[in-house]
């Protein structure tokens, strides 16, 4: 009995171990580019916010943290960047400055501003990866104030193509894929996260109406463990603007077009990137309860995926 108790015991410890080893992906922000509150908004709800440090919501971004090597990767850039670096600290147990790299969706502001800070002017880092697609490389190469980052190699850029995996570490890859958005500036890449050996996620903070795609959302949710997808508006009429200016898919639609899978399938997609119009970010118990009735989640901050 004592033997079986010893070999149980050991059994146990190193099932410990190595889930305390286990990479995993933690949510930094939910907010849409802008924030919560939202600058000039003068809404009840913004107005809450302000008062109220609790309401806030910094910009959507998410990191990538493999425990075994302590390497640390952040998903898009964002104007709270120094907030959310300090954040990733805490919760990866890691107060160095160290940043393996930083993987960027698109050229819109919530996305890359925040490379801002690792200039001169403030972490004065040396050659931190930023990986980017061919536009969104070329933008900032050739763009001040970004073109500095990379002359005096704050950054070092790093290339990436549609579906073709960066391998970061032994098990960890990364896949981008192209995605319709606005492409003023750059294209519009969701990502990929995969342990070889473990689980994966979609990131997918910005996409357009989800009929402009080539890929059928139900397939992907299908083949994939996690997915955090673009929830900027809940439903048509929330904004005082033509909505068509801004083409995001509302997470109503998302889930009418999910409705028919199967309850395992749907407790996998995971909301993110809320405008501060919505009332799932207002925390509207009504619309709340809705989403999670029909089976569906919402992300908050210092939220964690393990990949394993």
């Amino acid at each position: 009995m004592k033997k079986k108790l010893l070999i149980f015991c050991f059994i146990l410890t190193t099932f410990l171990a190595t889930r305390a080893q286990s990479p995993y992906v933690v949510v930094l922000g939910i907010g849409q580019d802008a924030g919560v509150p939202q600058m000039g908004c003068e809404s009840p709800f913004c107005q809450k916010a302000r008062k109220n440090p609790k309401l806030r919501q910094t910009v959507s971004s998410i990191a990538l943290v493999n425990s075994s090597t302590k390497e640390r990767w952040i998903f898009d850039a964002t104007p709270d960047l120094p907030e959310q670096f300090q954040l990733l600290k805490e919760i990866s147990g890691d107060s160095s400055t160290n940043l393996a790299g930083i993987f960027l969706t698109h050229a819109h502001i919530g996305h890359y501003t925040g490379l801002m800070y690792l200039g001169r002017e403030s972490m004065n880092s040396k050659d931190v990866k930023v990986y980017a697609m061919p536009r969104m490389k070329q933008m900032l190469e050739t763009n001040a104030p970004w073109s500095q980052l990379v002359g005096i190699k704050n950054i070092s850029l790093q290339n990436l193509a549609d579906k073709e995996k960066t391998q970061i570490a032994k098990n960890l890859s990364v896949e981008p894929f192209l995605v319709p958005h606005r492409d003023e500036f750059s294209e519009t890449v969701g990502f990929r996260i995969a342990d070889g050996g473990g689980k994966s996620l979609i990131f997918i903070p910005d996409i357009d109406k989800w009929q402009k795609w080539s890929a059928k959302l139900e397939e992907l949710v299908k083949a994939n463990d996690y997915l955090l997808l673009d929830g900027t508006f809940y439903a048509d009429g929330e904004i005082n603007r033509p909505m068509s200016e801004v083409p995001h898919p509302f997470v109503s639609e998302t889930m009418e077009l999910l409705k028919d899978l199967p309850a395992k399938e749907k407790s996998k997609v995971f909301f993110i990137h809320f405008n501060h119009s919505n009332p799932l970010i207002q925390g509207d118990r009504k619309i709340v309860n809705e989403l999670k009735t029909k089976g569906f989640n919402t992300t908050f901050q210092g939220q964690k995926f393990d990949l394993q």
